[in-house]
């Protein structure tokens, strides 16, 4: 991908520079997801996963429970809890090669569905996404801990991220490699700002409301829907900031293999294969994010079609 091409933004906020963070807010609560199973058995899932294929069980608690994609508003009064470094939380452009990438790719989001959105009759504000090491502070949950993977929390409309994911999703997953690992990165913040898109449409706080009235599994279904939905909305961005360079007389954003690098990525994090790894068996009642195939099948809708028509996740009978 040719990704150098991107406009950068300046709604990076960098924390990576932290020390000494102490947590507030109350604790960490886990999002809604992995239903159908008790803390017993996801904690004998997550050390037979740390024992067998080395994921570290934190990671896989996090996947298990929804962990990654966005999660719900913590649900206890927040507490401002100690910033050592008031200045890393000024938002900016960050001028190394991993931070520079981010920047791009998240300047290209917004070029994208501020296109989107003004065609619409409606105003695009853009996400701020906050770049950590380890742990940082959040309003979802209390805390971001690398664990957790990368996630959207609708309270501050903030995307969390340590850029560690990215060499897991190459070396534990196998999710992609080498170059082709580029867009496989871009692929996930692009899904990340899939979730933003949804909460600017009310469709993150009507799910909530419908989740609340559900049962676990009932729940778990209702938000495969919200995480198949953003694969695609990262799809059509694909699809968009593509022909946009292309609009503008420059070489194609996507290059040969970087959309078969996405679609192993979205193989590779699939529930379905994240609990044959760990357990060897598949319970469907507990997926959060969808299977391999369908993490497939709608990135691709998405990045075919280019038009958010194409991911009505909600309205389809096949998912």
């Amino acid at each position: 991908m040719r990704w150098e091409d991107l406009e950068q933004s300046s709604n990076v906020e960098d924390r990576r520079g932290e020390e000494g963070y102490a947590g507030g807010g109350g604790g960490f609560g886990l999002p809604i997801g992995g239903g159908g199973m008790g803390i017993g058995t996801i904690i004998l899932i997550a050390l037979v996963g740390w024992g067998v294929f080395g994921i570290n069980p934190l990671v896989l608690l996090g996947l298990l429970s929804g962990g990654g994609g966005y999660q719900q508003p913590y649900q206890q009064p927040y507490q401002q809890p100690y910033r050592p470094n008031a200045e890393a939380r000024r938002t900016g452009s960050p001028s190394d090669e991993i931070g520079g990438f981010v920047s791009r790719v998240l300047g290209g989001t917004e070029a994208v569905w501020k296109d989107v959105f003004t065609k619409d009759g409606q105003t695009y504000r853009p996400p701020i996404l906050v770049l950590y090491r380890e742990v940082t502070d959040g309003r979802c949950g209390g805390e971001a801990r690398s664990a957790m993977g990368p996630f959207y929390c609708p309270v501050d409309q903030k995307i969390y991220l340590d850029t560690s994911f990215f060499r897991e999703i190459e070396s534990r997953f196998r999710g992609c490699e080498g170059k082709a690992c580029q867009f496989s990165q871009a692929y996930v913040i692009a899904h990340e700002v899939g979730h933003h898109v949804q909460n600017l449409l009310g469709i993150l706080p009507k799910v909530n409301r419908e989740q609340r009235a559900m049962d676990r599994t009932e729940a778990n279904r209702l938000q495969v829907r919200v995480e198949l939905q953003a694969d695609c909305l990262a799809g059509v961005w694909a699809n968009r900031e593509n022909q946009r360079e292309k609009d503008r007389g420059r070489p194609a954003f996507i290059e040969p293999g970087d959309i078969e690098a996405a679609l192993q990525t979205a193989a590779a994090i699939g529930d379905d294969t994240l609990q044959r790894k760990a357990t060897g068996r598949v319970v469907p009642d507990s997926f959060t994010h969808g299977s391999s195939e369908q993490r497939q099948r709608w990135f691709e809708a998405g990045y075919q079609q280019g038009a958010v028509a194409a991911c009505d996740t909600f309205k389809a009978a096949r998912l």
